[in-house]
């Protein structure tokens, strides 16, 4: 192989390195800045208020469901979680939503699901298990949005 194409072949492999370099740095960059970006924006968000001329006065139209999942104690505080139509499996399983990296839960903990338009909170048999404020959970409970989960260290909210 002559000098020159050996160069050019170095000089070649040398851009690609550094486009893989600048792309990496680029996801890593959006991803740190959305994150940050979005947490005081939930903190201090509030209700936009309804508009326009319908049925009911303002006094009694329904709140709006919550949006967001918020971890507000333990080693992920700060995380949140937009709400869906899917249910959140909660635990130290790899597979689950909401990894916990608590050592009081179960791989899989408990789980939170939209029934009927209501989020409703379900311990999945673990051994320390779940509790709604100080309550302990058995059964499929409905959960208030500011209402405080708690599963392990871990403590979530359900916030609009």
């Amino acid at each position: 192989m002559s000098e020159l194409t050996l160069t050019l072949l170095r000089l070649g492999f040398l851009a690609v390195l550094w486009l893989l370099v600048l792309s990496v740095v680029a996801v890593l960059r959006r991803d740190l800045f959305n994150s940050a970006a979005r947490r005081p924006a939930m903190a201090g968000a509030a209700p936009a208020p309804a508009r326009g001329g319908g049925g009911r006065p303002p006094a009694q139209q329904e709140p709006p469901p919550p949006t967001h999942l918020v971890v507000t104690a333990g080693s992920l505080k700060g995380t949140t979680i937009p709400l869906g139509q899917a249910p959140i499996l909660l635990g130290r399983a790899p597979e689950s939503t909401l990894v916990l990296d608590d050592d009081f839960a179960s791989g899989r903990h408990a789980r939170l699901s939209l029934r009927h338009g209501v989020w409703m909170v379900e311990d999945l048999g673990s051994t320390n298990g779940t509790f709604l404020g100080r309550n302990r959970v058995q059964d499929p409970v409905p959960i208030a949005p500011g209402a405080q989960v708690r599963i392990g260290r871990t403590v979530l909210e359900l916030r609009r």
